[in-house]
């Protein structure tokens, strides 16, 4: 696909593809879904050519460490520190207006 004018992807494998998906594309959005298409498999295909088998495949293209903080247990808050701010406590739980209007 190097300059030519032959299309990666016709109309009609476009209108193909909206039958699959159950898409209902007007005529305007086959044209144009299919030249979007033919525009990627285009640029794909150009990728494809220069790409080298002793380049190694990455994720990233800069070297990544580990960038998260280690994981140490600490003290969290006892009950009554997490519940001191509360508006409403009952049973050392926080008391919160019934929302379902029945007895759970």
């Amino acid at each position: 696909m190097s300059g030519g004018s032959e299309s990666a992807i016709s109309r009609e494998e476009v209108a193909h593809l909206a039958r699959l998906s159950r898409l209902a594309l007007t005529d305007d959005e086959l044209d144009q879904y299919a030249q979007q298409l033919d525009s990627i498999l285009a640029h794909v295909a150009q990728v494809s050519e220069v790409a080298a088998d002793d380049v190694p495949g990455t994720a990233h293209p800069a070297e990544l460490a580990n960038v998260l903080r280690p994981d140490v247990v600490v003290p969290g808050l006892s009950t009554e520190e997490a519940l001191s701010g509360a508006p409403a406590v009952e049973q050392d739980r926080f008391a919160v207006p019934q929302i379902l209007g029945e007895e759970q």
